[in-house]
Parts: C-alpha cells; structure tokens; sequence
C-alpha cells in the first residue's frame, strides 16, 4: 500500500508552492488507495511557532485534502533522534565541530547543496562536545555503506552520491536533529512507501539513501516534483509578496475550488512550474 506524506515547518505562511506539494502527496496517496499522512516538522525552537501550526492545519482543511491518521509532531519524537545519533556515534561516523557558519564560509572550498562545503576543519581534531554541532565523517560513511542506488518516479534509477555535501551536520547545536537525520528517520517511523517533494531537494535523497543504510532503515522509492514559481523562475515567498494561502482563505477564496486548478494545471497570473528534474542517464 502506498504512503505518502507533507511535511511544514511551522515557521512561515504555506503559499501556493505548499499547496501544490500537499495536493501532489495527498492525490498520489488517494490515487493508490494508500495513506497520506501530515507531520508537521516543529523542531526548529528559532522559528516553530504554534499559531503557524495551526494555520497549516486550517489552510489544509480549506484546500480540501485530508489525512488519514492523527497529525504527527516531529516535537514528540525528540527520543527517536538522539538515539539514532548515538547509534552513529557509537560507529565512529559523528565527530563535534564548533565552527561558526562565517568560519565555514570563510574556509570553504567551494558550494555544495546546503550551503559552502565544509572544509573539515574539526574532523580529527579535539573538539569540547558540549553545545557543538555533530558532523557526518561522510569519507568514512561511505566507505562503510558502499555503493547503493535509489529510484525517483520522475527521473528514474539513481546511484547515490552523498559524498558531493561533504561533512553535513546530523546534530545541530540550535535543534535536535537536522532535517536530514529527522526527515529519514520519521519517513522509516510512518511507514511512507513514496516521499513526494519538490525537485530543489533532489539532492538530499543522496544523503537519506545513505542514512537508510547506515540505520538499518527501510528504503522508500522518491517523487520530486517540479515546483511552483514566479515568472523569473525564483521560489515563492512571502516576503516577496507572494500569497499566503491564509490571506487567500480569510479573503474568502473557495480552496477546493482552487486545489482544483491546480490539478489541473491552471496557474494563477506570473507563476509557471519549473523544469523539474531530468531523467538520469
């Protein structure tokens, strides 16, 4: 049985980009007579806010999609997370690092897919663990895992390469988890068959292949859609003036009525969807 799933943050308005996610999974799940599960990723103290969470409910409400089980908080599962990078730890693949992200950048050798590419600077070195950050030893990750392959629907059979992010961090000093360590390990815990997200995450489906391997989880096949943006071809934003689909339900706007468009293809006046993902060679 298929089971997918859309997971906010709570740390901003969904907009219409959310939408379009949230209808892929949800219609996806509907479609394979499967389950759609809705997690809300509230883990960031920074940037969570509870009244946020709520709205995500309602907006979703509104659109007309519906979950098939009780709304799970990343919050609840704090336990799962420290275990796992003690699992990580205890084969020697974690090490603490205390770079600021200015030193990062600074000492980069170049981007990577999150960001500059860590240099390594506290790989091996003795490092005071307490209120650090935990970085991946991905050199010796994957040389442990070995060569493993993933399939996207859209693109395709895939040979993962996490390497191409360097040392990730798994453990921030600021959360409980970085998304890549809580999103695989939830996926695992909520049994989804098919994780649905847009393609500008492509890449991190190289390091939770990794990760399923390392943890002795089970593997999922991948969905990256194209996503949502304005006519230059940028992300939607609400800072932008993008609309938040609370403006758009409060304003009055039939939500099903524009879920519907959007299945469709219709697209509202200055957004198209971007390329999407190649398929692989």
């Amino acid at each position: 049985m298929i089971t997918t799933r859309f997971a906010p943050s709570p740390n901003g308005q969904l907009h219409l980009g959310h939408a379009f996610a949230a209808i892929i999974a949800h219609d996806l799940a509907r479609a394979g007579a499967g389950r759609f599960v809705l997690r809300i990723e509230d883990i960031d103290p920074g940037r969570s806010r509870p009244e946020l969470a709520q709205a995500i409910l309602a907006d979703l409400a509104w659109l007309g999609l519906r979950w098939d089980e009780p709304v799970v908080w990343q919050s609840a599962r704090l336990g799962s997370y420290a275990r796992a990078a003690e699992q990580l730890r205890a084969m020697g693949l974690l090490y603490p690092c205390r770079c600021t992200r200015a030193e990062v950048a600074a000492r980069s050798p170049g981007p990577g897919p999150d960001g500059p590419y860590y240099a390594g600077t506290c790989r091996g070195q003795h490092v005071d663990p307490a209120g650090a950050a935990w970085r991946l030893d991905m050199a010796r990750a994957v040389a442990l895992a070995g060569a493993l392959e993933w399939v996207d629907a859209v693109a395709g059979p895939q040979v993962a390469q996490p390497e191409i992010f360097g040392d990730i961090v798994l453990v921030r000093r600021d959360a409980p988890a970085s998304y890549h360590l809580a999103a695989t390990l939830d996926d695992a815990t909520d049994g989804i068959t098919l994780v649905t997200r847009g393609a500008d995450l492509f890449a991190a489906s190289h390091v939770h292949r990794l990760l399923q391997a390392l943890l002795g989880l089970p593997v999922p096949r991948w969905h990256h859609h194209p996503l949502l943006v304005e006519a230059d071809g940028r992300k939607l934003a609400k800072r932008r003036g993008s609309p938040s689909l609370a403006d758009l339900r409060l304003g009055g706007a039939d939500g099903r009525a524009l879920a519907e468009t959007l299945r469709q293809g219709t697209l509202p006046t200055g957004l198209s969807l971007s390329a999407g993902v190649e398929a692989a060679p």
